[in-house]
């Protein structure tokens, strides 16, 4: 753990005093006091002011991430910088989420879809990496075995609602593989996994074709031979974090109340999966 630890109670400090001037403090405050750790982590393809734009318009647009404990927000936030992804963006690449964990608002940090295809491009071990829907009308079929096959051919029009998502990789050297998952089993797998499906803020809700796409994405992958940073990046996915550090890889996740979510500021409880 690095000297950032301080950072959190450095600016809670700076932000008292500003309380004792007669001016609010927010989650705007502490940004300002981390601008320079997040210039240390943005990779060079993205600047440290476009990205603390980024970040200020996710405040502005979702009014909930305003009320997040300041240090799960700026965990999220750096862990979305090391990564070099841009977070709340039509890119779709990460995502910061505010979550309701035991009763206290947090932000849950997530990686989009293509966030996670651009992440194992970035490996260089993988030539094609695609994520594909199949719809009802369309042409499609698939066996497992020995001799593995995936075949679809879309329909012109009319295609009909999705039925199978599926995922594909072929390596620089000539190996590949595919996942394949229906809608019902992707469904059940958000429902089981995802803390926050139910959250109107989660891009399950808004964006449920790429959010399936990157269920079976990282399935798949599991099985192409990526580098360790690539394995290490998908481990902070779906988690809050309290602690900043120069590697937020080796900073532990929060354990979350899975019976918790926000939804216009109600709780429910989570549908258990169907048997």
């Amino acid at each position: 753990m690095s000297n950032n630890q301080g950072l959190i109670q450095q600016a809670t400090k700076n932000n008292q005093s500003v309380q004792k001037s007669g001016k609010p403090s927010t989650l705007r405050d502490y940004i300002k006091q981390m601008e320079g750790e997040i210039a240390k982590a943005l990779p060079a393809v993205i600047t440290p002011e476009r990205f603390t734009r980024m970040v200020l318009t996710a405040l502005s647009t979702d009014k909930k991430l305003e009320l997040c404990t300041p240090q799960s927000f700026l965990g999220a936030m750096m862990t979305a910088a090391q990564l070099g992804l841009e977070p709340n963006t039509p890119l779709g690449q990460a995502y910061l989420i505010p979550y309701k964990n035991k009763g206290v608002l947090e932000c849950q940090f997530q990686i989009g879809y293509k966030g996670l295809i651009d992440l194992a491009y970035r490996s260089g071990e993988v030539e094609i990496i695609q994520a594909q829907v199949a719809f009802e009308n369309d042409e499609f079929d698939y066996e497992l075995g020995l001799d593995p096959k995936l075949k679809h051919k879309p329909a012109k029009e009319n295609r009909g609602k999705p039925i199978y998502y599926y995922a594909i990789f072929k390596t620089k050297s000539g190996g590949y593989g595919f996942e394949v998952m229906s809608f019902h089993d992707i469904k059940l797998h958000a429902k089981k996994y995802s803390q926050s499906y139910s959250s109107e803020y989660s891009p399950w809700q808004k964006n449920f074709d790429e959010m399936a796409k990157k269920t079976v994405l990282k399935r798949v992958l599991k099985y192409a031979p990526l580098k360790s940073d690539f394995v290490r990046a998908i481990a902070v996915d779906e988690t809050v974090k309290k602690e900043i550090s120069d590697d937020m890889y080796t900073v532990p996740a929060v354990e979350l109340d899975e019976t918790e979510y926000i939804i216009t500021g109600e709780e429910i409880v989570v549908e258990e999966e169907q048997k």
